[in-house]
This record gives structure tokens, sequence and C-alpha cells, in this order.
């Protein structure tokens, strides 16, 4: 299985409902979800910031910003995993 990145923070409630939208997914394309914690580095915050969370493959340029549904979501995950 290969990770996604959920760019995240603690607190956040957005991040909490885009584990929702996302978890059910990452079977079907055979992908785990890491979540990276932008609280822990200044260049994090600065790039994540006030986007946050944001969906993110570590071998794509493409990002997924909030807001998404699952749709978009999926149209994600199958751009980053063809």
């Amino acid at each position: 299985m290969k990770p996604v990145y959920l760019y995240s923070t603690l607190g956040c409630h957005l991040c909490e409902m885009a584990k929702e939208i996302v978890s059910p997914l990452l079977n079907y394309y055979s992908l785990y979800l890491e979540e990276i914690e932008i609280a822990e580095s200044d260049e994090l915050v600065e790039r994540y910031g006030v986007r946050i969370p944001v969906l993110k493959s570590p071998h794509h340029l493409d990002e997924l910003g909030w807001p998404f549904d699952t749709s978009q979501a999926k149209a994600f995950l199958d751009r980053i995993t063809t």
C-alpha cells in the first residue's frame, strides 16, 4: 500500500471531516492515510496554514485542498494512482 498525505493540525474540525470523506476510499485505491502535522514545521505552516486540510501524494505534485467532497476526493485519488 502507498501513502496519501493529509496535511492537518490538532483540533482542526475540517481535517476530521476530510478524514471521514477519504477513509472509506483508501482500501479501494490500496492507499493508507498518513497525517502530517503542520504545526511541527514553520515551512508547512506557511505553505498550508490557511489551506488545511490538504491531500497530497508523495509521488505527484497534485494537491487537493479543502473544501472537497467525496466525488472530488475520488477524482484526486484516481489521478494519483494511475
